[in-house]
């Protein structure tokens, strides 16, 4: 009996595309042995075929025309590597009204158009795989859409983006100023040139979204957000959160109170415990911890960006393909079985500010006078804010001081509200650093 060939076009051979087809050429002869099919890496598309890359594709592969690939017939699998999502979205749609199978790493795509492309799956037959599109090579898709899937999902955090975790470990480690370290990381290429998306807090969002769509069959869009970056934490709030016992990471933050049905999804710089094991997560690694009703918590930690894991995650979604396609995996990997799963009750709102709550890090640069602190306490009670303690130091500009208060339970619209005031007040020099603190299982 012949062995039946199966034809991949990757769309996009930047440093993930090619770290696809470098392993997936090396790897090739295991993976058919296991699959009981040929592969073959068909066509690849290109901004500049004559580029120099770091694998050798003959030329006779190679196109400027990434919807060429999506529309072959000839082709069973499409890698949308392109990145963006105007361009990826038309590759995406295209391939998928053909009933093929398209894998992504595109966390952006899937975001702002994710609805839109799993009806067309639907509608066409096609299958769409993103297993790469979160947190690298831990494969934490595969363990929410199938290895937990007996679980609801009250809480679910972590670290999502390798470059700020590594800006905030250098930070701390080396007592160092955030644009200095912001610099080593663009020249050792944990940073883009353009490293906004990463530093703001976007490219958690993105991923924070993707994970709350598969938890709970909703799509929160980072409008709908808290979404808060790095760039405003200095080597003083690190002296701060330790002698409080705590350390910083950009967290991702997933919470759903089952009772009132009311989600809130959120990416903000947070005080950990320095015992906590997230905590103790550095560099450019990731770390996913998921609180289950059934399982109780599980942790996910890996690289969770770079050639090699990304890479990783996209073979593995091609190797679900290749069983898909060979009629060997069922259901599970749709998105009809994501929605049916997460909706075992009515879709959950979107919590409002003041049912979020938690205790909170609120640094002020203040004038050094008597008075200033009382002002403040004044408008910390107004608001129903109670301090639970106060750290005064001096600041860095004459004539100024630092002052580190820490609050017991309050809520998001409370310290809005209060910040708002306190940008009032006369004595308050400089625009209010506001950092949330953990209060996660361990």
């Amino acid at each position: 009996m012949s062995v039946r060939t199966l034809r991949i076009g990757l769309c996009g051979l930047g440093t993930v595309g090619q770290g696809v087809w470098k392993h997936l050429t090396a790897d090739r002869p295991e993976l058919e042995a296991r699959l009981g099919v040929k592969l073959e890496l068909a066509r690849g598309a290109v901004r500049n075929p004559k580029k120099r890359r770091s694998v050798r594709i003959p030329a006779s592969k190679l196109t400027t025309d990434a919807l060429a690939i999506a529309r072959d017939p000839s082709i069973d699998i499409v890698c949308e590597l392109v990145g963006g999502t105007d361009l990826a979205r038309e590759i995406t749609l295209e391939a998928l009204r053909r009933g093929k199978v398209v894998v992504s790493a595109n966390k952006a795509l899937i975001c702002a158009h994710g609805a839109e492309i799993f009806a067309t799956a639907r509608e066409h037959g096609g299958r769409f795989l993103f297993e790469a599109s979160v947190a690298g090579g831990i494969p934490i898709i595969k363990a929410l859409r199938e290895g937990l899937v007996a679980n609801r999902f009250p809480l679910i955090y972590g670290i999502l983006n390798g470059t700020c975790n590594y800006i905030l470990t250098q930070m701390e480690e080396r007592d160092a100023p955030y644009t200095q370290v912001l610099g080593d990381a663009k020249r050792l290429g944990y940073a883009e040139a353009d490293e906004s998306l990463d530093v703001e807090g976007w490219d958690a969002a993105h991923k924070a979204s993707v994970l709350a769509y598969l938890a709970h069959g909703v799509w929160v869009r980072p409008e709908q957000m808290i979404v808060e970056g790095i760039a405003r934490i200095t080597p003083a709030d690190f002296k701060n959160a330790n002698a409080l016992g705590f350390g910083i990471k950009l967290l991702a933050v997933i919470w759903r109170d089952f009772e009132t049905n009311e989600l809130s999804v959120r990416v903000h710089p947070t005080l950990l415990p320095e015992s906590h094991v997230v905590a103790k997560v550095n560099g450019v690694f990731n770390a996913i911890s998921v609180q289950g009703d059934v399982v109780g918590t599980t942790l996910y930690i890996g690289r969770g960006a770079g050639q090699d894991a990304t890479a990783s995650a996209v073979i593995s979604d091609i190797v679900d393909a290749v069983a898909l396609l060979r009629r060997q995996k069922g259901e599970m990997i749709d998105g009809d079985f994501i929605e049916t799963t997460a909706r075992r009750q009515a879709p959950p709102r979107i919590a409002p500010p003041e049912h979020i709550e938690g205790r909170y890090y609120l640094r002020l640069t203040v004038e050094d006078k008597p008075g200033v602190l009382s002002a403040i306490a004044a408008v910390t009670a107004r608001q129903h804010v109670s301090i639970a303690s106060v750290i005064q130091s001096p600041a860095e500009r004459a004539g100024a001081a630092s002052l580190v208060l820490t609050t017991h339970r309050s809520n998001e619209r409370a310290l809005r509200n209060t910040i708002a005031r306190l940008r009032r007040l006369r004595p308050v020099l400089e625009e209010p650093v506001l950092l949330r603190i953990a209060e996660f299982p361990e």
